[in-house]
C-alpha cells in the first residue's frame, strides 16, 4: 500500500463515523430480530437483501460510465470486476463468520448485551495485533489512543459489577471480534484495487448465500416469523449492509486501518444511545444514560480526536 493510502484524511472520518452511527442504531433491530428469528435466518436474509439493494446502483452507474469508455477501458473494468468477486469472496466469508458468531451470542440466554458490545468491539484491538503478524507497523501514540477507547468501552458497557464469569455469549463475542479485525484489515489491503460498491455487493451476496444455505440446514424459517422481524431485517439489510458496509470500505481507502477500527468502535456509543432514544420514543421508560455510560461516551469521542491531532502533527 502506498504511502498516501495509510494517513487517514477527513473524509475517510466522516464515512466511518456514518458507519458507526448506522451499526449502532442497527444493534437495537438486531437485538429485536433475535427475539423473532433464528441467527442464520436473520442474517441470511438480511446480507442477501444489502447485496439486491446495491445492484440497481452498481448497473446504471456501470451503463452510464460504459458509454464513455474505450474498449481497453472497458476491458480493464472487466478484468478488475474478475479481481472484486476473487476480493469480495474472502471478505464474505471472514463477515458470514462474524455476523453469525455475534448473533449467536444475543440468542444465548445467559447473555448481556453491554459485554456483547464490548467484546466484540475488541477488533480495535485484534486489529493492530493482527497487524503485526504481517509486519504492519502501528505508531505508539495510536496504541496510546487504542488503550484510552478500551477504556472508553468499559465504562459504556460494564457496569458496576464488572466483567464477571466467562460465559459462552462471551466467548462466542470473542471469535466474532478476530473475524470483523480480519475483513477489517482484508478491506484495508482490497479496497484500494477494488471498486468499493462492487466489492461491498459481492460481499453481502456471499455471506448471504453461505447464511441461507446454513439456514435450511440447522433451522426452520417460518414466514410468520420473517414477517414479525420485517422492521429489524430491512433496517439491517439495508441500511446495516447495503449502506453501512459499503460506507466502510470508501472510508477504509482514506484511513489507516487501526484508526478506522477506533473509529467504528463508536457504534457502542451510538448504539446505547439509539437504545435510550428507542425507550423514549415507544413509552418505555425512557432509559436515562448513567454516569458511567456519559463518562465512557466522553472518553472515547477523547481517543478518537486525539488520534486525528496526533495524525495531523505527523503529516507536518
Amino acid at each position: 500500500m502506498n504511502e498516501n493510502k495509510t494517513k487517514t484524511s477527513f473524509t475517510g472520518v466522516v464515512l466511518l463515523l456514518l458507519t458507526a452511527l448506522i451499526w449502532g442504531i442497527s444493534f437495537v433491530s438486531q437485538s429485536e430480530g433475535s427475539k423473532l428469528v433464528e441467527s442464520f435466518t436473520f442474517n441470511g436474509i438480511r446480507t442477501v437483501l444489502g447485496a439486491v439493494v446495491l445492484l440497481p446502483v452498481i448497473f446504471i452507474r456501470d451503463a452510464v460510465t460504459g458509454r464513455s469508455m474505450t474498449e481497453e477501458q472497458l476491458a480493464e473494468r472487466k478484468k478488475n470486476d474478475k479481481k472484486t468477486v476473487i476480493y469480495g469472496s474472502f471478505l464474505g466469508i471472514a463477515l458470514c463468520l462474524a455476523t453469525n458468531f455475534q448473533q449467536f451470542a444475543f440468542v444465548d440466554p445467559n447473555h448481556s448485551a453491554g459485554k456483547i458490545a464490548f467484546i466484540t468491539a475488541m477488533y480495535m484491538f485484534l486489529v493492530p495485533v493482527i497487524g503485526l503478524l504481517f509486519k504492519k507497523r502501528v505508531p505508539a501514540f495510536t496504541w496510546i489512543c487504542v488503550l484510552i477507547g478500551f477504556a472508553g468501552l468499559y465504562f459504556l458497557c460494564i457496569d458496576d459489577r464488572g466483567l464477571g464469569a466467562i460465559t459462552k455469549s462471551d466467548v462466542l463475542a470473542f471469535i466474532c471480534a478476530i473475524f470483523f479485525a480480519i475483513q477489517i484489515l482484508l478491506i484495508e489491503k482490497f479496497a484500494p484495487e477494488c471498486d468499493g460498491v462492487k466489492l461491498s455487493c459481492v460481499q453481502f451476496f456471499v455471506s448471504g448465500i453461505i447464511s441461507c444455505i446454513c439456514m435450511f440446514i440447522f433451522e426452520t424459517p417460518e414466514l410468520s416469523g420473517i414477517k414479525a422481524a420485517l422492521l429489524p431485517i430491512l433496517y439491517s439489510g439495508i441500511m446495516s449492509c447495503g449502506v453501512a458496509y459499503t460506507l466502510q470500505i470508501i472510508g477504509q481507502q482514506f484511513c489507516e486501518a487501526t484508526i478506522s477500527s477506533l473509529i467504528m468502535c463508536m457504534e457502542s456509543v451510538f448504539a446505547v444511545l439509539a437504545e435510550a432514544a428507542f425507550a423514549a420514543w415507544f413509552a418505555m421508560g425512557g432509559k436515562v444514560l448513567s454516569l458511567r455510560e456519559i463518562t465512557g461516551c466522553a472518553i472515547m469521542f477523547a481517543a478518537i480526536i486525539l488520534s486525528q491531532l496526533m495524525e495531523m502533527k505527523s503529516k507536518n
